[in-house]
C-alpha cells in the first residue's frame, strides 16, 4: 500500500486522489491499438487541404465537357462525310452535354455572376481563364449547329457552325486535364504528361458511344472507330501514367471506379466493333457501356486525387526525391 499526505489544495479535510491504492481499481485496460502514423509530416497529418470541389459537380463537369467537345468533332466529321443522322445525334448530344457541363461548373462556383466575372480578363497561364473563354467561344456554334440540325433551317449556317464547333471540340475536351494538373493535388499534378491523352481518349470513347447509341447502324461506322481509338488511347495513357508515377500511383491502382471505367470502355469498344455493325441491341449496349466507362474514369480520377491530397506520403516523398536528385546533381558539378 502506498499513500501520501501531499494535498494540492492545502486542505487537510479533502482526500487527495493520490491516496488511491495502486491496483485497487482492477487491471488497467489495454490502450487501443492506433494506426501506424504515416511518415513525412507532423503526426501524419495531411500537408495539403482537401479540395473543396464536390464530386458530382467537378467530375460531372469533366465528363460532360469531354463528351460535348468530342461529340462536336464527331458531328463535323459525319457532316462532311454525308452521314446526317449521325451528325444530328452528335450535335444534339454535344448541346445537352454542354448545358450539363455549364450547370455543373456554375453550381460549383455558387453564383452565375462568378462565371461572368471570369470573362473580364484573359490569362494565358490560367487554365481556368482559358477554359472559361473556350466554353464561351464554343457554346454559340455548338448551339447553332444543334438548332439548325433539329429544325432543318439555315443549312449553310448550320454547316459553318458545325465546323467551327468541331474545330474547338478537341480543346474543349482536353483543357480540363490542364485544369486539374495545375493544382497541388499529387496524383493530378504528377500525372500532367499523360492526363491530356487520358482525357482525350475518354472523351472520344464517350462520343463514339453516344453515336452508336443514337445513330442507325448504317451511319455509325465512324462512331465505332472513334470509340475504339479513344478506348485504346485512354487505357494506354492510364497504364503509362501508373507505371511512371510508381508508388504515387497507388490511389489510381486501387480505385474501383478506374477499374470499372477501363473494363466498360474496352468491353464497349470491342463489342461495338465486333457486333455493333449487325445488331442494334449490341450497338446500344456497347454505347451505354462506353458512356458509363468514361464517366467512371472521370470520377475515379477525381477520387484518386482527393485521396492523394489526404495522405502526406504522396506529397512529401516526391519532394524529398526531387531534393535528393537536385543535391546529387549539384555535387556532380
Amino acid at each position: 500500500m502506498s499513500q501520501t499526505d501531499v494535498r494540492l489544495d492545502g486542505s487537510a479535510e479533502v482526500r487527495t486522489e493520490r491516496e488511491a491504492t495502486p491496483g485497487s481499481a482492477g487491471p488497467r485496460p489495454l490502450r487501443p491499438a492506433t494506426a501506424k502514423p504515416r511518415a513525412g509530416s507532423y503526426y501524419g497529418l495531411p500537408v495539403l487541404n482537401e479540395p473543396t470541389w464536390q464530386a458530382p459537380d467537378i467530375a460531372g463537369y469533366l465528363f460532360l465537357g469531354g463528351l460535348a467537345g468530342a461529340s462536336s468533332t464527331l458531328a463535323a466529321a459525319a457532316e462532311l462525310t454525308g452521314r446526317p443522322r449521325l451528325a444530328r445525334a452528335a450535335k444534339t448530344g454535344a448541346l445537352c452535354a454542354l448545358g450539363g457541363s455549364l450547370y455543373s461548373l456554375i453550381h460549383d462556383l455558387g453564383r452565375p455572376e462568378r462565371f461572368v466575372n471570369m470573362l473580364r480578363v484573359f490569362k494565358v497561364t490560367s487554365p481556368m481563364s482559358v477554359g472559361t473563354w473556350l466554353l464561351t467561344a464554343y457554346g454559340p456554334p455548338a448551339a447553332c449547329a444543334a438548332a439548325t440540325a433539329l429544325t432543318g433551317r439555315l443549312p449553310r449556317l448550320g454547316r459553318a457552325a458545325t465546323i467551327g464547333a468541331g474545330l474547338a471540340g478537341p480543346a474543349v475536351a482536353t483543357y480540363t486535364a490542364a485544369l486539374v494538373c495545375d493544382t497541388a493535388v499529387p496524383v493530378w499534378h504528377e500525372g500532367y504528361r499523360e492526363m491530356p491523352f487520358l482525357f482525350a481518349g475518354s472523351a472520344a470513347a464517350a462520343a463514339g458511344g453516344l453515336g452508336m447509341l443514337a445513330a442507325p447502324l448504317a451511319e455509325a461506322g465512324p462512331a465505332r472507330r472513334v470509340a475504339l481509338l479513344g478506348a485504346a488511347a485512354g487505357c494506354a495513357a492510364a497504364l503509362r501514367m501508373e507505371r511512371r508515377l510508381g508508388p504515387q500511383a497507388v490511389p489510381l491502382k486501387r480505385s474501383r471506379l478506374l477499374w470499372a471505367g477501363e473494363a466498360l470502355t474496352l468491353g464497349g469498344a470491342l463489342a461495338g466493333i465486333a457486333f455493333g455493325r449487325r445488331s442494334r441491341i449490341a450497338a446500344v449496349a456497347a454505347g451505354a457501356a462506353l458512356l458509363a466507362g468514361s464517366a467512371c474514369t472521370r470520377f475515379g480520377i477525381f477520387h484518386a486525387g482527393t485521396e492523394s491530397a489526404n495522405d502526406p506520403t504522396y506529397t512529401v516523398q516526391p519532394q524529398r526525391k526531387r531534393l535528393a536528385r537536385a543535391r546529387a546533381e549539384r555535387d556532380l558539378q
